[in-house]
């Protein structure tokens, strides 16, 4: 594994040998990394269960919370995989830090991506909602057997919320910002799913793959390049679409701001992007209600006393 992205704010690419397919490979997989989850993480991973992921490989950094209480509680065995991930890993040479997420995402590839068609690499506030068929698999049928895809952030923020809701996040927030793919700083980006097997250079919002480079593909299969992802036409949600609920509350976001990130961002550089980023949010929303009706249609069940259909009532 060698590090590329050299700059002032540390190495954020990795490239890798990918592993070789293990026979009878299937399915998808998620590689998250998490930080005390446990107010989110059931209806996280109780929806992704239901459309389709097959296996959840969690990176915990030093949670405090019940957060891996409840992925054993909810996961079968063969369904989970908790890696303790703690600590910052420094170049000897350089003196500049890895990022933590990236060096992650290559140690899910290279340890377990032979066993997987597929992995999805999001967010523990991010998800994978299908506008055709009722799975991620049915969703990517456009997609055929390319390496590379890549979905565009939906941005959610608060919804009108200035205190945490009751019920589950997917429900209560439905304002999402007009233009996935708005020209503001920090407010559009990528999240990607790959063949594991092909990937030979990891970053958290792009894959290079082995045949194909920095080529990526839509969900309803448009093939650009990279840098092409931002242009008119590769934009599309026709088949599957990446929620991102970024702030949740205004009481949320507050509690956000204060832990701060978790890499080199100083606490103001990191108050200032979440500041930025909620702005350019709610200046042009719309109302985005599919992941509501996907989980009524479905009767997707999103916690153990979860009625599907319902949200609370927006706290003025």
């Amino acid at each position: 594994m060698r590090w590329f992205g050299r700059n002032r704010s540390g190495i954020k690419a990795l490239s890798i040998t990918p592993p070789a397919p293990d026979p009878g490979r299937r399915g998808i997989a998620i590689a998250v990394c998490i930080k005390n989850e446990g107010h989110y993480i059931e209806e996280w991973v109780r929806f992704h269960r239901a459309v389709g992921v097959c296996h959840f490989i969690v990176y915990d950094n030093e949670s405090t919370d019940e957060t891996c209480d409840i992925l054993h509680r909810i996961l079968k065995p063969q369904e989970l995989t908790i890696v303790p991930w703690a600590g910052r890993i420094v170049s000897g040479k350089t003196d500049q830090l890895i990022d933590g997420q990236v060096h992650a995402f290559a140690h899910a590839i290279l340890n377990f991506g032979g066993r997987f068609r597929r992995m999805a690499f999001i967010d523990a506030d991010e998800f994978l909602l299908p506008r055709k068929g009722a799975t991620i698999e049915d969703a990517l049928v456009a997609t055929g057997d390319f390496p590379n895809v890549s979905l565009p952030w939906h941005m959610f923020g608060t919804s009108g919320h200035k205190t945490r809701p009751v019920g589950p996040v997917v429900k209560n927030y439905t304002r999402r910002c007009a233009d996935p793919l708005a020209r503001q700083e920090h407010s559009s980006n990528f999240k990607c799913i790959v063949d594991p097997c092909e990937v030979v250079e990891v970053t958290i919002h792009q894959f290079k793959t082995r045949q194909f480079g920095d080529l990526t593909m839509n969900d309803a299969g448009f093939r650009t390049s990279r840098r092409g992802r931002k242009e008119r036409q590769f934009y599309s949600n026709a088949y599957l679409q990446l929620n991102h609920y970024y702030s949740k509350s205004e009481e949320e976001l507050a509690a956000k701001m204060a832990r701060g990130s978790n890499y080199v961002v100083s606490a103001e550089r990191f108050a200032e992007k979440i500041r930025i980023t909620m702005q350019n949010i709610e200046q042009s929303e719309v109302e985005d209600r599919a992941m509501v009706d996907f989980i009524a249609t479905h009767g997707i069940k999103l916690h153990d006393d979860d009625l599907t259909g319902g949200e609370s009532v927006v706290q003025q």
